[in-house]
């Protein structure tokens, strides 16, 4: 359960880094860089310590595909990008890949 958790931190932070990224290059403000590199350097921290109780493959292809699909609702929420039906797609397929990885994670573990 720790695992998941610091993989569930190391997620967010690395949204609230992509985010700052974003706010960064709309208007340039000095301090959103702090934001950008506190949150990776987080992110990064938190995944390293996830290796300890989840399999690098597992908690990689969870964290890289549930923050493209969280950046992908962050930027239409918080940024109005257009979230076509293109990206619904996407994200469609980023849930099969995380929906896969949790169940191979569960057979694994009954074995």
């Amino acid at each position: 359960m720790k695992g998941w958790l610091l993989l569930g931190l190391a997620i967010l932070s690395e949204v609230v880094a992509t985010t700052s990224l974003k706010f960064f290059a709309d208007t340039e403000n000095r301090m959103t860089i702090v934001f950008v590199v506190l949150g990776y350097m987080a992110s990064f921290s938190l995944l390293s310590k996830t290796l300890k109780y989840i399999p690098l493959s597992i908690a990689y292809a969870i964290w890289a595909g549930l923050g493209m699909a969280l950046m992908a609702l962050t930027g239409a929420w918080l940024f109005k990008e257009p979230l076509t039906i293109f990206h619904l797609i996407h994200l469609i397929g980023i849930g099969f890949i995380i929906a896969g990885v949790i169940t191979l994670n569960l057979l694994a573990s009954s074995h």
